[in-house]
């Protein structure tokens, strides 16, 4: 048991973390027929992003870059439900903000995929406005707003855009059955909900939403609970670290039973909003090899600044960064990979 002051069964909210990716493995590795036949009849469910003509680069040659979004939209969300007031409605949350920006990038050839988290407090200058704020802010003006930030601050071209809002993370995990994570020391975030012992735990949807959101995160260590320091900085280590397990056990999945496929994409489909040029299972192909030869990980190095009174981070523009994203701009070749995911 965890000690004392423990959060357990106090109010829990959720967030969409990496559903965008998880959809993108499920999608990819999809091949049977009547998988492919059942997402078809999904595909028709997906609401489509308005206003990106003008924002979208097309694709010039075989790499592809998708903004992945996962925003904290309670819309859909189901107000007689068990734990409806620990979500909140729409009415109690109204409209979207970005939680998670990532790219994924699909290497040419089918060679690998690279994804690179964008922490939602690094300070940019928006597209729209021409003002400097934190990059997530970008999103409240739209999908095409974020994305046009994005390829102006940073030169990344975006070609595609996958928009997943909360309510479907929890059951795509689920689905699978849970994904294992491992915690050094009992780990806990009274305000994600957050709740765990020491050790490598099989955490359930809500569970595995409560660690992807954590911003608070705490461990038990020499008899107190000690906070971790770096924030939005930890926050997308964590993300990353779980993307890694989700997508590893999302595979092992499908390779004993593919037809898991078709649930899972069910589960996904309804919290999902594609740009329009977007066909996922077109995209399916290339991403499955993609897929198969790895998902390497990246975070731009930040430092922490307080600007108006704000706490956000700057860009540390060196050699690291630019390497980065030179890659992601289709100027220069892989970096070095810090971690890599597989399914072995």
């Amino acid at each position: 048991m965890l000690p004392d002051d423990s959060p357990r069964d106090r109010p829990r909210r959720r967030t969409s973390a990496p559903l965008g990716v998880l959809f993108a493995v499920v999608v990819a590795v999809a091949g049977a027929a009547g998988v492919i036949a059942a997402a078809e009849r999904q595909v028709g469910n997906i609401d489509r992003i308005e206003n990106l003509d003008d924002v979208l680069a097309a694709v010039e040659g075989p790499a592809v870059n998708y903004l992945l979004i996962g925003s904290d939209s309670r819309a859909g969300s189901d107000p007689s439900s068990a734990d409806a007031g620990n979500i909140g409605s729409e009415a109690d949350v109204s409209g979207r903000r970005s939680d998670t920006i990532m790219i994924l990038r699909q290497e040419a050839n089918g060679e690998g995929a690279a994804l690179l988290s964008l922490n939602r407090d690094l300070w940019v200058t928006h597209a729209d406005t021409g003002r400097e704020q934190r990059i997530n802010a970008a999103y409240n003006r739209g999908a095409d707003v974020l994305a046009a930030t994005i390829t102006q601050e940073y030169g990344i071209p975006i070609n595609h855009v996958v928009d997943a809002d909360f309510l479907g993370f929890k059951n795509i995990v689920d689905t699978i059955g849970g994904t294992t994570v491992c915690f050094d020391a009992p780990a806990r975030d009274i305000k994600s909900g957050l709740d765990q012992e020491a050790g490598c735990n099989l955490l359930t949807g809500e569970q595995a939403l409560a660690y992807a959101r954590s911003r608070n995160y705490e461990e038990f260590r020499d008899g107190e609970w000690r906070k971790d320091g770096t924030a939005d900085i930890g926050r997308v280590a964590r993300q990353q670290q779980f993307i890694s397990a989700a997508a590893n056990e999302t595979l092992e999945e499908l390779k004993s039973d593919p037809f898991l496929a078709s649930e899972l994409v069910g589960a996904a489909s309804g919290s999902l909003r594609l740009d329009p040029n977007l066909d996922p299972l077109m995209a399916a192909g290339n991403l499955r090899e993609a897929f198969g030869a790895g998902l390497v990980t990246f975070v731009l190095p930040s430092d922490g600044a307080n600007i108006d009174g704000k706490s956000v981070l700057i860009l540390r523009d060196g050699p690291e960064a630019q390497t980065i994203l030179a890659y992601f701009r289709g100027d220069g070749p892989l970096p070095a990979p810090p971690t890599t995911t597989s399914d072995g």
